[in-house]
């Protein structure tokens, strides 16, 4: 089955997976810690997790697999959903998969050092809009090699 989870609480590109879900006619499920406002589609569901930390992290990666899509900034949680066979995007359309997890997994991991050691501070780079043109291609591409799997097998 081809379904869109999102990791949705700072995902800034909602609505650019509503725009190509709506296009091929799937599911989007949205997690997020607190409520927030999606399309009235009856395709686009919102599942609100209790809090506590990585519980939308831990729903997402109960529920995904192969044959799906996961929208996620987060390292940890795009290497989990790669173990069960989903495919893997973050918000600037850069594809994770099992060549690249692992360094960034450990860029993650330095960078997080550096952060606690006073020696770097900031987060990542605000999304241009090539990113978000870059997304959208990279999602619609994902779409398409899946649904071509599963009508070749």
């Amino acid at each position: 089955m081809l379904d869109i989870y999102v990791d949705a609480d700072a995902c800034p590109v909602k609505n650019e997976v509503y725009r190509v879900a709506g296009r091929y006619g799937l599911e989007v499920i949205v997690v997020a810690n607190s409520w927030m406002r999606v399309p009235d589609d009856p395709r686009i569901s919102i599942e609100v997790v209790t809090d506590g930390f990585d519980a939308a992290d831990d729903w997402i990666a109960e529920r995904a697999g192969t044959g799906d899509i996961v929208i996620t900034a987060d390292i940890p949680l795009a290497a989990r959903c790669l173990e069960v066979g989903a495919r893997v995007l973050g918000p600037t359309g850069r594809p994770f998969d099992a060549e690249n997890i692992g360094a960034a997994l450990a860029t993650r991991e330095l960078l997080a050092d550096l952060r606690a050691g006073g020696e770097f501070a900031g987060g990542p780079p605000p999304l241009e809009k090539r990113d978000r043109s870059r997304f959208l291609q990279r999602l619609d591409e994902e779409v398409q090699t899946i649904r071509r799997s599963i009508s070749s097998d």
